[in-house]
C-alpha cells in the first residue's frame, strides 16, 4: 500500500529536480489508488504543462477537488493561456486573486490575460497593483510601459522603461523598447543609443538590429542601416522585414538591382508580404531597360495575392442610369500638403461648381494639414479610414452607393490596393498616384493621355488605358507670392542646372549623364535639392559620385528640405532644369514651369518615363524633350548658349503654362468628368 503523503513528497522533490517523465508516471500510479487526491492531480497536471502535453483536463480536475487551493486555479489559467482561451484563463487568474489577492505571478498573468484580449486600460491597472506589491519588479514596469505605448502615451511609456532599466540596466527588452518608442518619437539618435545597448546585452536580438537599421535610416546613415539590416538577417535568414528595408536602403544608395533582390527575397518568404510587393513594382521604375513582361508578371502576382484575400462583389445595388448624377469615391492617404493633393485642389474645386458628381473622399491617413481642410472642403462627404478593415471599408462604400471608386496611389505609401481587390464599386480606376499598372485585375481603368502610353505598352496593363484628351494632371497654381524672377546666368555668369527630385531617382546613368551636360557647359553649376539632401553622409555620397566622373564639389549646390514656400522660392536661382530618368519629374516639372524654368527631359518609352513629354508638350515646349543622351546633352548646350532667348521665355512661361491645360482647372473637369460618365455608360451598357 502506497503511503499518499510521503509519495506527495517524493512527487514535489522531483518536480523541484525536473524529472516530469517520474513525476508523471508516478502520480499516475498513485492516482490509480487514490483518485480524489487533489495534490497528486496538480502535481501531475504541471508535469505536463512544462513538458508541452495536454494537460488542460488534469490541471481543471485538481482546481476541482482543491478549489480553495489558488495555485491549483492559476496553474489552470496557465495551461489556458497556452492554448489561447485567453477569457476562460482570465476567468481562472481572477479566482486565483480571490483566493490569494497578493499573489504575483497570478497578478501578472492576469494582466497579461487582458493583455491578449485587448482590454488594455485594465491590463495597465493590473500591471500597477503589482507593482504597488513590487516595486521593484522591471518585467513589469517593461509591460506596463509597452500598454502604454499602445494606448499612445508615449512620455509615460518611456518613464516606465526607464524605471524598469533602473532596476535592471541590462535589461535588454526594455533597451529595445525604449528605443522603439523615442525612435517613433522622432528621437532617432537617441534611439540608436538604446538599441546598441540592447544589442550589447543581447546580440542575437533580430528585431533589435532591424530597428537600429531604421533609426540610422532616418539619420541619413545609410550604410550603417544596411549593415545592421544585414545583420538580422544574418540572425534569422527568413526576416522578410528585414530583407525589405535593407532593399529600401540600397534603393536610396542608388542600387536599386540589389534592391529588387531583397523584395523578391522578403516575397518568397512571405507571399502576401504587400509592402515587398509595392516596393518591388515601385523600384522598377527606377531601372533603366526593366524587362516589360518581367514587370508585369510582377504586378500580376500581387494582383492574384491580394485577389486570393478578398471576397470580390458582383452584385452592387447601383442603378445602372447612364445620365445620373454620379458618385465619385477617392481613395487616398495624400489628402495633405503632398503633390497628389496639390493637383487635386483646384480640379474638385471646378468638379464641385461643375455639379455633375458628388464626391466621396476616403482618407487613407491620420495626418492632417491646412490642405486637408481645403480637399474636405470640395467633397460631398469625408471619410477617415485609416485602420479600417477592407471588409469593413467595402460595406462603408456600398453604403455610399458609390458609382465609381477612384484609386489615387498606387503602389505608393498607405495605399488601399487590396480593397480595390473586392470590387466594392462598379467602376474602378487608378488615377494620378502611380503611372504604371497596378497589377488588381479588380480595376477596370487606368488614367492617362496621349503622350504617356503608347498604343503598344498597353499589353502591359491590367486596366484598360484610358487617355485623357490633353493631360492627366492639373496643377493647383501655389499659394504662395514669388514672382518670377531675372534669368540667374544674366548677373551669375554661368547657367545653374537644377533637379529637385527625390534622390533615389538619381541613378549611375542619370549622374554619368548630368556630368556630360555639366562638361559640356562651362562654369556651368548644378543644384540638387531633396530631403535625403539633409544629411551629411548623403552629400558626401552625391559629391562622391560626381568627383569620380570629373565634376568637383565646388560645382554641385546640395540642400535639403525646406518649406514650400522656400522650395519654390529656390527656383529664382535655378536656368534650367534637368529631368531624371528613367522616372521622370511631374510635381517638381510643372512646378518648375509655373516659376519660369524650363525643363530638359528624356522621352522613354514607359509611362514614368515620359510624364516629362506630356508636361512639356502641354507647356507648348517640344524642343525641351530629347530623344536620348547625345540629345540630351546636345539639348542643354544649345539651351544653355543662348541666355537671352533663355530670358524671353522665363519672362513669359508662367503666363504661357497658366493658359495651358497643365492650370486651367476647369477645363480639365470637363475632361476628367466626361471620361468618368463614359466609363459609367460603359458599365451600363454591359448591365442593362
Amino acid at each position: 500500500m502506497i503511503d499518499e503523503n510521503q509519495e506527495l513528497r517524493q512527487l514535489a522533490q522531483l518536480l523541484g529536480e525536473a524529472r516530469y517523465s517520474e513525476v508523471e508516471a508516478r502520480a499516475v500510479a498513485l492516482l490509480g489508488q487514490f483518485p480524489a487526491s487533489g495534490l497528486a492531480w496538480k502535481v501531475l497536471g504541471i508535469a505536463r504543462l512544462v513538458s508541452g502535453k495536454d494537460a488542460l483536463a488534469t490541471l481543471h480536475q485538481a482546481t476541482v477537488l482543491l478549489e480553495g487551493d489558488g495555485e491549483a486555479h492559476y496553474n489552470f489559467g496557465v495551461g489556458l493561456q497556452q492554448a489561447g482561451r485567453f477569457d476562460l484563463a482570465l476567468a481562472s487568474f481572477a479566482r486565483a486573486l480571490e483566493i490569494s489577492p497578493g499573489d504575483i505571478d497570478s497578478l501578472r498573468q492576469h494582466a497579461a490575460a487582458l493583455t491578449c484580449l485587448g482590454r488594455l486600460a485594465e491590463a495597465a491597472d493590473g500591471y500597477r497593483r503589482l507593482l504597488a506589491i513590487r516595486p521593484d519588479c522591471a518585467e513589469a514596469h517593461l509591460n506596463l510601459g509597452n500598454l502604454l505605448k499602445l494606448q499612445g502615451a508615449r512620455d509615460e511609456a518611456v518613464a516606465s522603461y526607464r524605471r524598469a532599466l533602473k532596476l535592471n540596466p541590462s535589461f535588454a527588452d526594455a533597451h529595445y523598447n525604449l528605443g522603439i518608442v523615442l525612435h517613433e518619437s522622432g528621437q532617432h539618435q537617441a534611439a540608436v543609443d538604446c538599441l546598441c545597448r540592447a544589442i550589447e546585452h543581447s546580440p542575437g536580438h533580430a528585431p533589435a538590429h532591424l530597428n537600429l537599421g531604421n533609426a540610422l535610416k532616418r539619420l541619413g546613415r545609410l550604410e550603417q542601416a544596411a549593415a545592421s539590416y544585414r545583420a538580422a538577417l544574418a540572425i534569422r535568414p527568413d526576416f522578410a522585414e528585414a530583407h525589405l528595408n535593407l532593399g529600401s536602403v540600397l534603393s536610396e544608395l542608388g542600387q536599386a538591382d540589389l534592391a529588387i533582390d531583397c523584395y523578391r527575397r522578403a516575397i518568397d518568404i512571405d507571399p502576401d508580404f504587400y509592402a515587398a510587393h509595392d516596393s518591388l513594382l515601385f523600384t522598377h521604375n527606377l531601372i533603366i531597360d526593366q524587362n516589360p513582361l518581367t514587370m508585369f508578371a510582377d504586378a500580376l502576382r500581387f494582383g492574384e495575392c491580394v485577389a486570393r484575400r478578398a471576397q470580390a462583389g458582383s452584385d452592387w445595388p447601383n442603378e445602372p442610369a447612364p445620365e445620373k448624377r454620379l458618385r465619385v469615391g477617392l481613395v487616398s492617404g495624400d489628402f495633405r500638403d503632398h503633390p497628389v493633393s496639390h493637383f487635386l485642389g483646384s480640379v474638385l474645386g471646378a468638379l464641385k461648381l461643375r455639379g455633375g458628381v458628388e464626391i466621396f473622399a476616403y482618407s487613407n491617413s491620420r495626418q492632417d494639414d491646412a490642405m486637408t481642410g481645403r480637399i474636405r472642403s470640395h467633397c460631398h462627404a469625408w471619410r477617415s479610414v485609416a485602420g479600417m478593415s477592407d471588409e469593413s471599408l467595402v460595406r462603408q462604400i456600398r453604403a455610399d452607393d458609390i458609382d465609381i471608386l477612384v484609386d489615387l496611389c498606387g503602389h505608393t505609401e498607405h495605399n488601399r490596393l487590396s480593397l480595390f481587390a473586392w470590387k466594392p464599386a462598379p467602376v474602378q480606376v487608378s488615377w494620378l498616384g502611380y503611372h504604371a499598372t497596378t497589377g488588381v485585375a479588380a480595376i477596370d481603368y487606368l488614367v492617362a493621355d496621349r503622350w504617356t502610353v503608347a498604343a503598344e505598352e498597353e499589353a502591359y496593363f491590367s486596366e484598360k488605358v484610358w487617355r485623357l484628351p490633353e493631360t492627366l494632371w492639373c496643377l493647383t497654381p501655389p499659394d504662395v507670392a514669388l514672382a518670377v524672377s531675372p534669368l540667374p546666368a544674366l548677373a551669375a555668369g554661368y547657367v545653374t542646372f537644377a533637379c529637385f527630385n527625390r534622390l533615389d531617382k538619381m541613378g549611375d546613368a542619370v549622374v554619368e549623364l548630368w556630368a556630360r551636360v555639366l562638361r559640356s557647359v562651362p562654369g556651368s553649376r548644378l543644384w540638387l535639392k531633396a530631403r535625403a539632401l539633409g544629411h551629411d553622409a548623403a552629400r558626401r555620397r552625391v559629391v562622391d559620385r560626381f568627383a569620380a566622373r570629373g565634376i568637383g564639389g565646388d560645382r554641385l549646390i546640395l540642400e535639403g528640405p525646406s518649406s514650400r514656400a522656400e522650395y519654390l522660392a529656390a527656383y529664382q536661382r535655378i536656368d534650367i532644369a534637368l529631368d531624371p530618368f528613367p522616372y521622370a519629374g511631374a510635381t517638381t516639372s510643372v512646378e518648375a514651369l509655373w516659376m519660369g524654368v524650363p525643363v530638359i527631359t528624356l522621352a522613354g518609352e514607359r509611362f514614368m518615363s515620359r510624364q516629362g513629354v506630356s508636361l512639356l508638350m502641354n507647356a507648348g515646349l517640344p524642343d525641351w524633350i530629347a530623344v536620348d543622351h547625345d540629345d540630351y546633352v546636345a539639348c542643354a548646350l544649345r539651351q544653355a548658349s543662348d541666355c537671352q532667348a533663355l530670358a524671353a521665355l522665363r519672362a513669359s512661361l508662367r503666363a504661357r503654362v497658366l493658359a495651358s491645360p497643365l492650370f486651367d482647372a476647369q477645363r480639365f473637369a470637363v475632361n476628367l468628368e466626361a471620361a468618368w460618365r463614359d466609363m459609367w455608360r460603359a458599365w451600363c451598357g454591359r448591365v442593362r
